[in-house]
């Protein structure tokens, strides 16, 4: 067998693996959520879930990185990632709605661009269009607002200096939407081209 036959066996098999380290790491984020929700509702710590949700969102490209690094990734790490942050957006800002810590407003409008999103790639995936990446705007918009919900909690938890951990949630929260809507907007031209080349949002 040629070197480049090996190569590509290699590459298959690596993209075929489902136990990985990176997978693993995701797996453990998806199921610290249930936690979350035990902290904030169960132990009425609102300070505790803050914590964890904000370890969850910083170690969002932790999974991304290790696959990368070690050569682990993964056609399942790839539907998993995204999957995984989606629930984290969804779990966590609806509970904390409910908790009555954020402002239902924003809550509602982080909810609405991510619905649509979601939307927008199962109904071209649904017409066998393929995935693209997600664009650098869009990852920093996420990555801005999976700090501002926590930053929320920290607000109204029984904690020092509240006004300024409530300044930072807003400062967070209001960049973090505008960024994720144009972001959205820039999906746009992108779910056109993948109509015409069986390219899916992701």
């Amino acid at each position: 067998m040629s070197k480049e036959k090996t190569r590509s066996a290699t590459s298959m098999d690596s993209t075929n693996r489902i136990v990985t380290v990176p997978n693993a790491i995701t797996l453990l984020r998806i199921a610290c959520l249930p936690v979350f929700c035990w902290v904030l509702f169960g132990l009425n710590d609102r300070a505790g879930a803050a914590i964890l949700l904000g370890a969850l969102g910083a170690t969002d490209w932790v999974d991304g990185w290790v696959a990368r690094r070690f050569n682990q990734t993964s056609a399942l790490g790839e539907i998993m990632d995204p999957v995984a942050d989606r629930l984290l957006f969804f779990v966590g800002i609806i509970a904390i709605a409910v908790d009555g810590s954020a402002p239902l407003v924003l809550c509602v409008l982080v909810l609405a661009r991510e619905a649509a999103v979601s939307v927008a790639t199962l109904v071209l995936a649904a017409m066998g269009a393929q995935r693209v990446s997600v664009t650098w705007i869009g990852k920093t918009g996420a990555f801005v607002l999976m700090f501002a919900f926590p930053l929320f909690l920290m607000s109204n938890a029984d904690v020092p200096g509240t006004q300024w951990w409530e300044l930072a949630a807003w400062i967070c929260g209001i960049s973090g939407t505008v960024i994720a809507y144009v972001s959205a907007l820039g999906y746009i031209p992108l779910a056109r081209q993948a109509l015409r080349s069986r390219n899916v949002l992701e």
